[in-house]
């Protein structure tokens, strides 16, 4: 085995999974309101009401999207074994991803470009319900990964697709669903103003409701059937505080809305975004894929990761990549800051 390095006392591996893990959350908070918001777009009223809501949206989610390829990019650079095992076992649900991408991205642009009542209604179908299944497949595509999938000795998926569509994994896409609903009812609030912002502090209120019920559905869930998910914090009880905490965001929430502080209500469902997937890291690491059939087949940082070498180099890439992208996304959501007001140029 090739001598590992180290950088502030971690070794390249565990520094590289930590990169990768931080470009996935920073997808799931930013793509993730935009779908909630999708998610939500049937339950808004009114031709101008929805509008808003796609104009809310409108500037910013095709970038938060690009942190979905800068997550491919990583997870390839850094574990590329990783990345082909993922992608080929996973291939029938990504290209339902991928394919539900364009058709929300085709709704958004394709929905105010004529008048008639039955084609704003049929693009306002297609956003709603692509934006669900997008966030319920990340949700299954979790899951799997959490409680692992059957890979022989040579790391290639052994089974079949429709095994996705587990219990667990279904609980992980509707909690994930929950959760992307909330946050992209609190970014709503941010955007809206008058009679559309009371109907959307409504929205939050429930949504939160059915994110804390399906997070308690799915812990009780992973106690009682997957108690190996509960291991780490059995042998390191201090990492109790991460759920205490999330908890803690949760409930802070509610509060913050019901004073209008709406964007620290926003910053906070991003920490729980955060603290979850913190969560399921922990469960994982050092762990990226594991195998139901042999502990030996399982992919970890070491086995699937690249050379010394190459996470050497793209850790200084990555040092000097990342706050440029960043500062990228800060100044888009700077720039279209403020509540949203209709003009010719609209979507």
């Amino acid at each position: 085995m090739t001598e590992l390095e180290y950088f502030l006392g971690l070794d390249y591996n565990t520094w590289w999974f930590l990169v990768v893990g931080a470009v996935f959350s920073g997808y799931a908070i930013l793509d993730g309101f935009d779908m909630g918001a999708g998610a939500l777009h049937l339950f808004i009223k009114g031709d101008e009401n929805r509008r808003i809501a796609f104009n809310a949206i409108g500037p910013v989610w095709d970038g938060n999207e690009v942190w979905l390829v800068i997550g491919g990019g990583t997870l390839f650079a850094g574990f590329p074994e990783v990345y082909a095992t993922l992608f080929s076992a996973f291939y029938i649900p990504i290209i339902l991803f991928l394919v539900l991408l364009i058709f929300r991205a085709a709704s958004i642009e394709f929905r105010s470009k004529e008048e008639m009542s039955w084609w704003r209604t049929t693009w306002d179908v297609s956003y709603c319900i692509s934006s669900i299944l997008l966030a319920f497949i990340l949700g299954i595509l979790l899951g799997n990964v959490m409680q692992g999938i059957p890979l022989d000795s040579d790391f290639e998926f052994a089974g079949h697709w429709l095994g996705f569509l587990n219990p667990y994994a279904i609980i992980v896409g509707f909690t994930t669903l929950a959760l992307f609903m909330m946050h992209g009812a609190i970014y709503l609030s941010l955007k809206t103003k008058g009679k559309l912002l009371t109907k959307v502090t409504h929205f939050v209120r429930y949504t939160v409701i059915g994110f804390v019920i399906m997070f308690i559905i799915l812990s009780f869930y992973t106690m009682l059937y997957l108690p190996e998910q509960t291991q780490i914090f059995k042998e390191h009880p201090s990492l109790f505080i991460v759920p205490i905490l999330m908890v803690l965001t949760i409930s802070n929430i509610t509060r913050l809305i019901a004073h209008r502080k709406y964007f620290p209500a926003f910053l906070f469902s991003g920490i729980t975004i955060c603290l979850l997937l913190i969560v399921a890291a922990l469960n994982l690491y050092p762990n990226i894929l594991v195998s139901t059939v042999a502990e030996a087949n399982t992919l970890n940082i070491y086995n699937a990761a690249a050379s010394q070498k190459s996470l050497g180099i793209m850790l200084t890439i990555a040092s000097i990549g990342a706050p440029l992208a960043i500062f990228y996304s800060l100044f888009v959501f700077w720039v279209f800051r403020g509540r949203v007001e209709l003009d010719e140029h609209s979507y």
